[in-house]
């Protein structure tokens, strides 16, 4: 599996607006249900959020990677994740206590594909060099352009 294989190249939003946790869970909902691969708005919500009630999926050094609990094969149609950027970064009770600058929404059909991209992203995102290329990224290609380069 190969992040460029669910991360949706023009499905990224390099300025999120929200200001908040739910801002920005709302925000990137939207550009997953953007991409046609996420059936129902309200139910991949509902369960984003859910999982955020258990505990939170920002982890460390600016990162988040929001996503259901498990797969949902009557809401998603296909393993999609989008991208999105806060700039000033914001508070989304991350587990070392600082802000988050990086989000990538996670949504798939099955547990199995969920649990792989997961990890994907996890190993991806630890790596200090990846997360300075994608904060000086200027474009939505110049994300994808990281993500391929980083596969090879």
């Amino acid at each position: 599996m190969k992040i460029t294989d669910f991360v949706d190249k023009d499905h990224m939003e390099l300025e999120l607006k929200a200001k908040n946790k739910d801002q920005v869970l709302n925000e990137l909902v939207d550009l997953a249900v953007a991409t046609g691969r996420v059936k129902d708005r309200e139910e991949i919500l509902r369960a984003v959020i859910e999982r955020e009630n258990l505990c939170s999926t920002g982890f460390e050094n600016g990162v988040a990677i929001p996503h259901p609990r498990q797969g949902h094969p009557d809401v998603v149609e296909n393993l999609v994740a989008v991208f999105g950027r806060s700039g000033d970064g914001l508070d989304f009770e991350a587990l070392d206590g600082e802000p988050v600058y990086i989000f990538f929404l996670l949504c798939a059909p099955t547990d199995s594909e969920h649990l792989k991209a997961l990890a994907k992203l996890s190993r991806f995102l630890k790596r200090k060099a990846f997360r300075e290329r994608l904060m000086a990224a200027q474009t939505p290609d110049d994300v994808w352009q990281i993500l391929e380069e980083e596969e090879e």
